[in-house]
């Protein structure tokens, strides 16, 4: 039994067209009519780490984290294959270093993307609060 099931198709040419569920996605390796797909893995990690980010908020008691944005970075090495990840996460709420800490670990936790990822690719996490 799978839970995932996904199809691509490239008609010709580097650009990839997935059906993902009832979505259809567009990854492009020229980055011509769409993400290249380490942009497409960077910015996916982004959007599985705010909201696990804000369900470590609420199992901290953080309930009230207002805005969260991510300005996300990656470096490639000579093969262009992903070397690190960094995410700058900006926080409306202006929260001290230490509860920041205790969500960010709980986030690494829960984001799904995070726990498939080698450890050496996890994202450097500077989280900045009272940024909105």
């Amino acid at each position: 039994m799978t839970d995932i099931e996904t199809t691509t198709v490239c008609e010709e040419g580097y650009a990839c067209t997935s059906e993902v569920g009832d979505f259809d996605l567009q990854i492009d390796a020229t980055d011509e009519t769409g993400p290249n797909p380490n942009a497409a893995l960077v910015a996916t990690y982004a959007s599985c780490f705010l909201p696990a980010f804000r369900v470590g908020g609420s199992q901290r008691g953080e309930e009230e984290l207002g805005k969260l944005q991510i300005d996300a970075s990656a470096a490639l090495d000579e093969d262009d294959d992903l070397a690190a990840i960094a995410f700058d996460l900006h926080v409306e709420a202006d929260l001290d270093d230490e509860t920041f800490d205790e969500i960010v670990e709980r986030a690494e936790g829960i984001c799904h993307v995070h726990d498939a990822l080698k450890t050496e690719l996890h994202a450097d996490v500077t989280v900045h609060g009272g940024a909105f």
